[in-house]
């Protein structure tokens, strides 16, 4: 495992503990995506944000503003100790609800694109789901520890963690948003199989939820256009399908190497949310295939060490931490998966931002809190081995001096 040395004193930990270290190759791939994500949001927003008169860096700035609020955010979950999370996991899950509801608050709520999906925070917004996201992880990775023994063994177990996320499937497809309502409810599936359960019971219910998905793709007009226009995006080239062909247009361009780093054609008022949504097709046009693949790997490389992570928390017994490792993986690889796949035509259109990368506010500083949570797993794991090497030496001491002792 690549680490670095930290420590453990600047940690809300004693001073008579074991130091512990931070993944290195977890900390590298997010700056790295983080780096590439702000030269790419430079790139894709300043024609739009010189369009609406507001600047050209105003994108850019904006996004700079939450990475560091990102990063603060990673720096107070690095600090947070994993104990605490798991003895209020119940109570995080309920602000998760609070804020979800908070939403269809006068006032507090906010409607976009006739959609509620944000608070207002003073001058800010903020989308409730993002932090859902990781409050999720965490109660489920509390009930995995919990309840372990009964989600392997019986069929309810496996049903009630599923009641709680669909609890917050309801609200999200409330507001509407049935991409994040499909996130949460992929990686509840995904955790509950980590944790052990028996296949023959997911596929039970997966086979009794497929009706109630397609009802609920099919039950709104807009979710059908959507559906038809990912099939055949040309058949309506200006209305329906426009966004999914100039992402095409877009990518074709960039061929094998793209057109340069700036040279976006379709950027310019052809593409829409080239900065939010569509921020890969810009990296594909500007960067070619060459910068797709640079991406992926990014992505296999920040998500392999989180599973990384989480399995080495595994194997030493600290499920939760291992859990929670998994489960935040997870969060970040699937989110990733399907805003690739709606760039590239392969998914039909989710709303949802490619982590580290679009200009965002809520859901950048979340990403970063997520990030910072993987590191402070890889943290505590490695504080607990370094805990049993000290242990063991001092073993190895002490039956020395005994020998020693003896020999005399």
């Amino acid at each position: 495992m690549l680490l670095f040395n930290y420590n453990a004193e600047t940690q809300a930990t004693r001073r008579s503990e074991a130091r512990g270290q931070y993944d290195l190759g977890l900390v590298l791939a997010a700056v790295a995506l983080a780096s590439l994500g702000v030269v790419m949001v430079a790139s894709s927003s300043i024609a739009i944000a010189d369009g609406q008169h507001v600047g050209p860096f105003y994108y850019l700035t904006r996004h700079l503003v939450f990475l560091a609020l990102g990063l603060a955010a990673c720096v107070v979950a690095m600090r947070t100790e994993l104990d605490w999370l798991e003895r209020h996991a119940g109570k995080l899950l309920l602000v998760g609800i609070a804020l979800l509801l908070l939403v269809f608050v006068p006032i507090i709520g906010v409607r976009i694109n006739g959609a509620r999906r944000w608070v207002r925070l003073g001058i800010l917004g903020f989308q409730s789901v993002e932090a859902v996201k990781i409050f999720l992880v965490v109660y489920m990775a509390s009930y995995l520890v919990r309840h372990r023994d009964n989600l392997q063994s019986s069929f309810l177990g496996v049903i009630k963690p599923l009641a709680i996320a669909g609890l917050l499937v309801v609200l999200l497809l409330a507001q509407p948003d049935f991409g994040s309502a499909t996130l949460l409810m992929a990686v509840t599936l995904g955790m509950i199989w980590l944790g052990g359960a028996q296949m023959r019971y997911l596929a039970v219910l997966g086979m009794a939820a497929v009706p109630a998905l397609a009802w609920v793709a099919l039950s709104q007009d807009y979710r059908v256009k959507r559906l038809t226009s990912f099939l055949d995006p040309w058949a309506d080239p200006f209305k329906d399908g426009f966004q999914l062909t100039q992402a095409l247009i877009a990518i074709g361009r960039g061929e094998w190497l793209g057109v340069g780093l700036g040279g976006s054609v379709q950027k310019l008022f052809y593409l829409p949310e080239a900065h939010t949504d569509f921020i890969l097709a810009v990296i594909a046009e500007e960067l070619g295939f060459a910068g797709i693949v640079l991406v992926l790997g990014l992505f296999a490389w920040l998500v392999g060490r989180g599973f990384a992570i989480g399995l080495n928390a595994i194997e030493r017994n600290m499920r939760f931490a291992g859990y929670v490792a998994f489960g935040l993986s997870l969060m970040i690889a699937l989110q990733a998966l399907v805003s690739i796949g709606v760039n590239l035509g392969v998914l039909p259109t989710k709303g949802l931002t490619l982590p580290l990368i679009s200009s965002g506010g809520s859901s950048v500083m979340m990403t970063c809190a997520m990030i910072g949570l993987l590191i402070r797993v890889s943290y505590e794991v490695s504080r607990a081995e370094n805990a049993m090497m000290q242990a063991i030496a001092e073993r190895q001491l002490v039956d020395v001096r005994t020998l020693t002792g003896g020999a005399r």
